[in-house]
């Protein structure tokens, strides 16, 4: 199968996880570009903050026009993290890929584990400044460091740890991964020229694509439902980079 369709096919999964889900776009995207186009793991990461930017803020578009997204939590989220992202990409170029495979699927795990909880009763929670600060900083700082957009931790924190709706939380977390990639992404910026745009582009414009279907996709199931769905998909693909690690 030639480089090109391998592209086009990996960005349209991308773009229906971003689109739907809100995150995991990503966690998929990395691995697609090692193990199917051949891109080293430090190109990899750069290469998917590029694609996750671009298709993030399209989603983002799309989830606003919808009500979406709650514009003063994600606000607060995105701006505590856009420092912490761009210290940790600047570093970690340094650390051997091994080990940051290894956090990337632990973390990947443990955010699943938190999907698969129950949800809480009642209405969302007043949002406390200094808790989604927190929180956004400490997202960023993962963000940074596995060249990752951070979707799939910033579903489950906007949801358990702020207390907003899942389809809410979804819109809301578009803005915070297309903050926290730009950041990573400027830290990195001349650490990498490997990028082959000519896989890199194809696996973005596809994505845009099926961002626009995902999000179509999220209106037609209900918030529990794509929370399982989220967590399964992230255990799976922590499992597959568990086992790379190891073997």
């Amino acid at each position: 199968m030639s480089a090109l369709i391998l592209a086009l096919a990996a960005g349209a999964v991308v773009g229906l996880a971003l689109g739907a889900l809100g995150g995991g776009g990503s966690v998929l995207a990395v691995p697609a570009l090692i193990y199917l186009l051949g891109f080293s793991p430090a190109s990899a990461a750069t290469a998917a903050l590029v694609i996750v930017t671009a298709t993030s803020a399209t989603a983002l578009s799309v989830h606003a026009r919808d009500g979406n997204v709650a514009w003063r939590t994600g606000t607060l989220f995105a701006t505590a993290g856009i420092a912490p992202a761009f210290l940790a990409g600047a570093v970690a170029g340094r650390l051997p890929p091994a080990v940051l495979t290894g956090a990337f699927s632990l973390v990947a795990a443990l955010a699943a584990v938190r999907m698969l909880r129950p949800a809480r009763s009642g209405p969302p929670d007043r949002v406390r400044p200094a808790k989604a600060a927190g929180a956004g900083a400490g997202l960023g700082t993962v963000t940074g460091f596995l060249g990752v957009g951070g979707g799939f931790l910033a579903v489950p924190a906007l949801v358990g740890v702020l207390g907003l709706r899942m389809k809410q939380a979804v819109g809301t977390s578009l803005l915070v991964i297309t903050v926290n990639s730009l950041a990573a992404l400027t830290a990195r910026t001349g650490t990498d020229g490997d990028l082959r745009w000519e896989a890199v582009a194809p696996f973005a414009g596809a994505a845009i694509l099926g961002a626009w279907d995902g999000k179509r996709l999220a209106s037609k199931i209900t918030g529990p439902a794509l929370q399982r769905i989220f967590a399964f998909a992230l255990l799976g693909v922590a499992g597959l980079m568990i086992v790379d690690v190891v073997v």
